[in-house]
């Protein structure tokens, strides 16, 4: 993992070490949500050291946004503690491709579906093939998002804030309406909020509110959902290397990326996917209507 840039030896022994970049080379991606594969340095969405133990053994999950980024970290630590995976995506062929091969090299069955989530019917097309496939469903992750980089709401259209709010919060609506009726005792829904949801971010207006929606909603379905035995929590994540950043921020941004943090450097995806594992598992059974903060230090939160 040896870079040109500062690296940090962060986790691991001597065997096994990931070394993550404290500091990021200049880029920006035009489309978003981003391709992972034309990032440099590609995001670490895997830690070697990590060996599963069945926490999820026998389980399906279905991830959105799971062919890169934080959601293809998600698949890889999913599939080491056992569980069978749909992963879905809009049209990054070639990052949900290397996502499908990398999780069955682990040993789990990887089913990959492409489409908009902003139709309904991708949910529940979704769900229908998730089933006839593996036979259940377990967990759902809902992970997909954008995130338009703006200077003032006044450069927001209302083309741009429709399309926010109808990828980061709609499909939630969508996706749990149609995994419920196979959902049972013991499952889990999963939502990445963000950061920004609670501290706000100028600079990403119309997306920040929509994580606002999101944490909304998860505590709204977990009180709706309890006496199923069905838990509903979220992750907000801190700054991340992942290709929704390049494909927001300005090239230079990069330089400075996650440099005010505590820890003074922005995460990699490996190290916010353990937290989806424990929502998911078993040993958060007496866990639902919580957001997790996996922020590199950020404490004022509530």
């Amino acid at each position: 993992m040896d870079q040109k840039y500062p690296v940090y030896p962060y986790i691991g022994t001597t065997q096994r070490v990931v070394r993550t970049p404290i500091t990021f080379p200049p880029q920006h991606q035009n489309r978003q949500p981003g391709l992972e594969w034309v990032m440099h340095p590609r995001p670490i969405f895997d830690y070697p050291g990590y060996i599963g133990s069945n926490k999820l053994k026998g389980r399906v999950a279905i991830i959105t946004g799971g062919d890169s980024g934080i959601g293809r970290a998600v698949a890889a630590a999913f599939a080491k503690e056992g569980a069978n995976l749909t992963i879905m995506y809009l049209d990054e062929h070639r990052d949900a491709n290397e996502t499908k091969q990398y999780v069955e090299a682990l040993g789990a069955r990887c089913l990959l579906l492409s489409g908009d989530l902003k139709n309904p019917n991708t949910s529940s097309e979704a769900v229908e093939q998730t089933i006839k496939t593996y036979g259940r469903l377990d967990i759902i992750v809902n992970n997909a998002a954008v995130q338009p980089y703006t200077n003032s709401i006044v450069e927001i259209s209302n083309e741009q804030l429709e399309d926010t709010f109808r990828t980061n919060v709609f499909p939630l609506f969508y996706m749990t309406k149609a995994a419920l009726p196979y959902l049972r005792q013991g499952s889990s829904i999963i939502n990445t909020a963000s950061r920004v949801a609670y501290e706000g971010e100028k600079s990403v207006i119309d997306y920040a509110a929509s994580k606002g929606a999101v944490v909304s909603f998860t505590r709204t379905m977990a009180m709706s959902l309890v006496d199923k035995g069905i838990r509903v929590n979220g992750v907000a994540p801190g700054p991340a290397w992942t290709p929704l950043t390049v494909s927001t921020y300005p090239a230079e941004h990069q330089l400075t990326f996650g440099a005010d943090l505590p820890m003074g450097r922005a995460a990699q995806p490996f190290e916010i996917a353990p937290a989806y594992v424990y929502l998911a598992s078993n040993e958060s059974a007496y866990v639902t209507g919580q957001v997790l903060h996996v922020n590199g230090g950020k404490i004022r939160y509530t």
